[in-house]
């Protein structure tokens, strides 16, 4: 194998990343910027050496415990669960939650075999042992991330913990019309009473 049916075949590992994507990529990187190909190595040679999992949160860190965690000023008797770090840094920029973290990294998929075990479940439900604190499921609106929180909830809860899901429905500033009938079925089942 040469080393560029090499640099192929390692983009192909790129979720969502064919063998023309990744052909189209390599080509790019050595023809019109074998400085950003470097850069690029370099980058992901130290971010694999260097970035592990926080100790509590399950987030990617640098340290044994994150920022995030190590923060005095993050409320502990909240922690929210997501599926990925990606998820996490959503919640983080409405500035609106202070409270911990637990990042899954996935969701329950049994046809792809990833059950309670592949998702550490076990170190969630001992931290929440620990630290008694309520638990908001943020896992997303799928069939897996439905699952996975109908899953937590059961496990939780019969531990006494209290457990709460974020609500869905209709987007900030949208307009009926534009929204698809299970979003708008699940925001009129979701309703709350308003109090002047």
């Amino acid at each position: 194998m040469t080393h560029l049916d090499e640099l192929i075949s390692a983009l192909r590992c790129l979720p969502g990343v064919g063998p023309k994507s990744a052909q189209r990529m390599a080509y790019h990187l050595l023809q019109r910027d074998r400085a950003g190909a470097l850069h690029l190595a370099v980058a992901l040679q130290q971010a694999a050496a260097n970035i592990q999992h926080c100790s509590r949160c399950n987030n990617f860190s640098e340290q044994e415990v994150c920022g995030l965690c190590a923060s005095d000023k993050r409320d502990e008797s909240l922690l929210c669960v997501v599926e990925m770090p990606a998820d996490l840094l959503m919640i983080e920029q409405t500035q609106c939650y202070r409270g911990m973290y637990y990042v899954l990294m996935g969701r329950l998929s049994p046809l792809d075999g990833i059950g309670a075990k592949e998702l550490h479940l076990d170190r969630l439900a001992k931290r929440v042992q620990q630290h008694r604190c309520e638990v908001i499921l943020a896992t997303n609106f799928t069939v897996e991330g439905d699952a996975t929180a109908h899953y937590l909830a059961t496990l939780l809860q019969t531990q006494g913990v209290k457990v709460s899901r974020i609500a869905r429905g209709l987007p900030v500033g949208g307009e009926l019309e534009q929204v698809d009938s299970g979003t708008l079925a699940q925001a009129v089942l979701e309703r709350r009473e308003l109090t002047v």
